[in-house]
């Protein structure tokens, strides 16, 4: 009974180990690398502040999950709060390559992230911006 139990808790504690795993597991991301390309070219406009700060764009503190459109006092524009968007990884990846692909008639002025380990690590930075 003992093993058992010792065994059990050695794969429990294995999985704990790996949710604390930094998101590259989940992205291919390097959340440190992303925090310098999100410095470089999202930084001006978004704030990760966990205070909700909103600049020229809205705070993108914990936006994975969240539904476009509607972070508290922002004003978004008719196309991204009509978009039905939920900001998963997918959709917060295929954003950074196009985002007037993804929100035709938006307001973002940003061209995009052509290349896809530059969005990968943003992602990973957005999911752990610690």
């Amino acid at each position: 009974m003992k093993l058992a139990i010792a065994g059990g808790l050695a794969a429990y504690l294995l999985v704990i180990g790996l949710a604390a795993a930094p998101a590259m597991s989940q992205t291919g991301g390097d959340p440190d690398a992303g925090a310098d390309v999100f410095d470089a070219n999202c930084g001006d406009c978004h704030s990760l502040s966990p205070r909700g700060l909103n600049k020229k764009g809205p705070t993108l503190f914990r936006v994975t999950g969240r539904r476009a459109g509607t972070s508290p006092g922002f004003a978004f524009s008719a196309p991204m709060r009509a978009s039905g968007i939920v900001w998963t990884p997918e959709r917060i990846s295929a954003y950074l390559a196009n985002p007037r692909a993804v929100v035709p008639g938006g307001i973002m002025k940003f061209r995009g992230l052509p290349r896809p380990q530059d969005r990968a690590n943003v992602i990973a930075y957005l999911q752990h911006p610690d």
